[in-house]
């Protein structure tokens, strides 16, 4: 192909200022777009670390809740911000309530930000009132170990890669349910699967069983100065509680 003449200009030296002016504007662009780029990737990273400081990172995590009347009232605080924590990072989650018997109240793998509505029924039950609307479903008697093989059972059943539990109790469980308790946490331990433990003013026999089964990190990070060793003080029914419904 012949090549076509250029046209002839008697001032294109006036055009290499505005040529420099150009290249140094895209340039400035440039680097502007590889910082935004960066500062992207910066804050996915960090966003990465908050949600393991829960769950694994990448992980579909089923949520295990302790709504029994051992609950104290201070402990709402904690277990709502667990689940804020959660939210605002909108992971993959399955939901779980229990006292004496365990609901499934969310399938594995629903995005976090579902759990907003849960949120302001966790509040403190005024006297008299039951603590949530499925209160009057719950008999008496905590049973930890029922909540954990349908946690176990729920990530089994929807065949879930990466699945972790997030339990958030304050451990106090029904003497005859001590043991069912810790097998099933060795249960997760045998098959891979994580488990974190938000502890709602724990007891100091119940977090020291507890790390003897899963080991020091059972325990999420925001919760680990949080145990209450005054009064709960027995793994199991105390005397204080032994007689309502728990």
């Amino acid at each position: 192909m012949r090549k076509r003449p250029a046209v002839e200009t008697h001032d294109a030296g006036a055009f290499r200022r505005s040529s420099w002016r150009t290249r140094i504007v895209r340039a400035v662009l440039a680097v502007a777009a590889v910082a935004c780029v960066a500062a992207a990737a910066a804050s996915a990273r960090s966003g990465d670390v908050h949600v393991q400081s829960v769950l694994p990172t990448r992980s579909t995590g089923v949520i295990v809740l302790d709504l029994s009347l051992s609950v104290q009232d201070k402990d709402y605080n904690r277990l709502r911000g667990a689940l804020e924590h959660l939210i605002a990072a909108d992971a993959p989650v399955g939901l779980i309530i229990f006292s004496d018997a365990p609901y499934e109240l969310l399938p594995p793998g629903t995005p976090a930000h579902e759990l907003q509505p849960i949120l302001r029924l966790l509040t403190p039950p005024e006297r008299g009132q039951p603590v949530n609307p499925w209160s009057d479903a719950f008999r008496g008697g905590t049973r930890i170990s029922s909540a954990l093989v349908m946690a176990r059972d729920m990530i089994e059943r929807d065949h879930i890669r990466n699945g972790s539990v997030l339990l958030i109790t304050d451990l106090e469980t029904a003497p005859e349910d001590v043991e069912d308790f810790l097998a099933a946490l060795r249960s997760f331990r045998t098959k891979g699967i994580p488990v974190k433990i938000v502890p709602l003013s724990a007891g100091h026999e119940a977090v020291t069983s507890v790390k003897a089964v899963l080991g020091p990190n059972a325990f999420a990070p925001q919760a680990s100065n949080g145990f209450d060793e005054t009064n709960k003080t027995s793994f199991g029914f105390t005397p204080s509680v032994s007689s309502i419904n728990v």
